[in-house]
């Protein structure tokens, strides 16, 4: 039997140190949009705590821009998620600013915001971090104060209905993407509970600061976070705000699944938007294809999450 050369040995080496190596030089490579990918940090109780931003190019001086905040989910960090939602593409031809707040593994081994460890506090130090967070970015790279919106995905969703509640008046626009509203889970032993849409949130009453109009994407094959939280959060923002439930309009866009869209609206003003995406299961609807928690067949949710908060930056105030 002939034996491999040892030219034959050195390019099989090499080749396997280069496949070894492309996970390295994937996760260093900045998302893709036509802008800068800056990391900053922000010092929190617990120590220092890192984001990114996404700037698109062409930036003026003296101009600001709305700010998009994406939260990730489990088992992502920001540039997955940026990867996945393609965000930065639509920020690029938008014009704005898109911060990624990454939840460091010594606070949750999975990624995972906490948003269900109220009882703690825990939660709530998260929640307030990432203010600073935004805060840093408005002073640093002059985002608009008065055009921001936060939207995440699973963990990053109830997170970020956790931070619309609990500061309102920072926030024009709030899309969840398959999470679970705030008040469903006061501790990890509940969390279970609420993900599989066993827990209802508190009835609330009228809150002195209205909440921010919510958008709300599920799909109705997660079996992750189950559905019912998305009609859960919905009527949650309805009663909050004395609205009433349109009737659900079907809607399908070329070969995309087909999704169901109901407005709950005060008067004129819509208060929430539950989109229902048939076939999706928990991942982000019309995201990268080949990408973890991303399902390029769903309806582009980026694209409807960025419309939406930029019908909220235009509309006059609530009354």
């Amino acid at each position: 039997m002939k034996q491999p050369s040892w030219a034959s040995l050195l390019r099989r080496h090499a080749a396997l140190l280069q496949r070894a190596a492309k996970p390295v030089r994937e996760r260093r490579q900045p998302p893709a949009g036509a802008g800068s990918w800056l990391m900053g940090v922000v010092m929190a109780p617990a120590g220092p705590r890192r984001y990114w931003l996404f700037r698109p190019a062409g930036v003026r001086f003296g101009e600001r821009l709305p700010l998009m905040v994406m939260l990730h989910g489990c088992h992502q960090d920001a540039k997955s998620f940026a990867d996945s939602t393609r965000m930065n593409s639509v920020a690029a031809r938008e014009r704005f600013l898109v911060l990624y707040p990454e939840q460091p593994r010594l606070s949750n081994a999975q990624g995972c915001w906490n948003w269900f460890d109220t009882q703690s506090g825990r939660a709530f130090g998260e929640a307030a971090w990432i203010m600073q967070a935004i805060e840093q970015v408005c002073v640093l790279y002059a985002a608009d104060r008065e055009r921001v919106a936060v939207a995440g995905l699973s963990a990053g969703a109830s997170m970020a209905a956790l931070l619309a509640t609990r500061y309102p008046q920072r926030f024009k626009a709030l899309a969840m993407h398959s999470g679970v509203p705030p008040g469903a889970a006061s501790s990890p032993a509940s969390a279970v509970g609420a993900m599989q849409g066993r827990r209802v949130p508190k009835a609330v009453v009228e809150p002195a600061v209205a909440w921010p109009p919510l958008m709300v994407i599920h799909g109705d094959a997660d079996g992750v976070v189950s559905a019912r939280n998305a009609g859960a959060a919905a009527q949650m923002w309805s009663d909050a705000a004395g609205a009433r439930e349109g009737e659900p309009q079907a809607q399908v866009r070329g070969k995309r699944y087909p999704m169901q869209v109901t407005h709950f609206k005060r008067s004129r003003r819509v208060v929430a938007t539950l989109v229902q995406v048939g076939r999706l299961g928990h991942a982000w609807s019309g995201g990268a294809a080949r990408q973890r928690f991303s399902d390029a067949n769903g309806p582009d949710a980026s694209r409807m999450v960025w419309r939406f908060a930029a019908r909220q930056f235009s509309a006059p105030p609530a009354r």
